[in-house]
Order: structure tokens, then sequence, then C-alpha cells
């Protein structure tokens, strides 16, 4: 029986890579300050109206972060750098990103039903309140949506059954897509795997432009803005937030198609595929709660 060497030891191990300092993390950090200053100042008309610059720069500043990222993680793993531990970790990361984004739109629904299950009610007189009602909104009626604000501003509530559930189809749709391109990777089918993950980008553009008439309409035919009570607040809010989600989810999708065409991800090496389909798939949950709670009941 002969005893392990050191070498043998040390070949029981993959090498674990640690990358350079990298100046994206707080590039990123920068381009979320302005974004956020500038959303913030555009909707409160702050800084003399140049809010939508301090937006637009933001966004400019974040692309470029992304771009650049992506390409050094890019080339990090065409260049093998990354060991299994490296992928585990990526796992992780991933799995607790979409826990914090999970927790993200937690918050909102919780404003949505706070809103409805105990504030309205509250307005209307519930849980012996009837006098302090009568003193802050006479009129006001418990119902949901709140169509009138106590400013005096009359909105309509946007529909379920037109647009709306037409996304709702589209998403639908995509996660199929994404999860067929899934199979066709695994099982090497190179030509499936770039047809439906290119249906899917487009299937998330078309919902983005859908859902961009969709405001059009709430705005100009329904009265229904940002600023109509906390019916227009929750409603654009939610809506936005995921919008923006899945304008994020397209790109991330669209990279990786770039990637495919250009021949990179294996059947047993596809882990940014994967993490792109989690995320799609997250979204379309979070759809799936937005068209049952924001626009049916």
């Amino acid at each position: 029986m002969t005893t392990p060497t050191q070498n043998d030891v040390q070949q029981e191990y993959q090498h674990y890579y640690v990358p350079a300092q990298s100046a994206w993390p707080i590039v990123g950090a920068i381009a979320l300050f302005f974004i956020a200053v500038g959303a913030g100042s555009t909707v409160a008309d702050l800084f003399g109206g140049n809010g939508p610059y301090i937006l637009f720069a933001g966004i400019g500043v974040l692309i470029i972060m992304l771009v650049g990222w992506f390409r050094d993680v890019i080339r990090e793993s065409l260049g093998g750098l990354y060991s299994d531990q490296m992928d585990r970790s990526f796992r992780q990361g991933m799995s607790w990103f979409i826990f914090s984004e999970v927790m993200f739109f937690a918050a909102f629904f919780g404003a949505l039903f706070y809103a409805r299950l105990i504030a309205v009610p509250w307005l209307g007189g519930a849980s012996n309140n009837a006098m302090t009602a009568e003193l802050l909104w006479p009129d006001f009626i418990p119902t949901w949506p709140l169509e009138k604000t106590p400013g005096g501003l009359e909105t309509t509530a946007m529909g379920a059954w037109g647009l709306p559930l037409i996304n709702t189809l589209i998403l639908l749709s995509s996660s199929i897509t994404i999860h067929i391109a899934h199979v066709a990777l695994e099982q090497g089918n190179r030509q499936r795997l770039k047809i439906f993950l290119g249906l899917t980008v487009l299937l998330g553009w078309i919902f983005l432009g859908l859902q961009a008439e969709e405001y059009v309409h709430a705005y100009e035919e329904l009265n229904l803005r940002l600023d109509s009570g906390v019916y227009g607040n929750t409603f654009f809010l939610l809506t936005g937030f995921h919008g923006m989600h899945v304008f994020l989810g397209s790109v991330i999708l669209f990279i990786i198609w770039l990637r495919v065409m250009k021949g990179h991800m294996t059947p047993e090496h596809h882990f940014a595929f994967q993490a792109g389909a989690w995320y799609w798939h997250f979204v379309d949950v979070v759809w799936l709660c937005l068209f049952v709670f924001v626009y049916i009941l």
C-alpha cells in the first residue's frame, strides 16, 4: 500500500479562481444612484426640470457597466478559469439574487394588500372608525379599485381582459419557449436552441411594446396616472417595476442568444443560460400574481 504524495492530494482539488479587483461594482452603484435621484426628481419636478437628464445619464452609465462586466465574465469563462466550485458559487449567488427580488415584490404586494384590506375599510368606517371616517372623507365609498381620489380626480380601472390578458398569454408562451430552448441545449440541438431562445427574446419585447401601449391607453383614455391616488400608485409601481424586470431579463437572454450564435454554451457548461432561464421564469410567476391581484380581483 503506497502513501499518497502531496501532488496526489492536490490533484483531488480543483483550482479556485479569484477575480482581479474590478471597478464595475462601484460604477453600477453610481449608476443606480443617478437613476434613483433622476427618477425621484422627475416625478417630484425637482432640480429645475433636469430630472430626466439625470435619469438617462444613470441609465447610460448602467449600460456601460453591464457591457463591461458581462465582457469580463465571458472572457474569464471562455478562458477556462472557472471551476466546479465557482459554478456552485454562481448558482448560490443567483439564487440569493432571485430571493431578494422575491422580497422586493413582496413589499409592493404587501402595500397593495394593506391598502385594500386595511386602509380602505378603515377610511370607510370599519373597526368602530365611523366618526373619524366621517371627518376625514365624508363621501368616501370603501370599494376597490378606488376610482375617485380625495382631491376629486376620477379615474377608470384598467380591465383585465384586453391587453393584460394578451400579455399574460405572451409571457406564459415565453416560459414554454425558454424551456424548449433549455432542453435543446442539453440535448445538443443547436438549431432548435437558437430558434426558441430567439423567440423567447422576441416575445419579451412584444410584451414590453404592448405594456407601453397599455400605459398610453391608461393616461389618455382612462385618466389613470401615477398620481391617481393609491390605486394609480400601486398599479404603476407594480406593473412598472415588473416591466423593468422583463426588460432586464430580455437583455440577459439576448446576450445569451448572441453567445449561442457564436458557438458558446455546451450541454455540460451553460450556467449563464440557466441563470437567465431562472430569472425569466421568476418574472413570469410575478406577472401571474400581478394579473390576478391587480387586474382581476
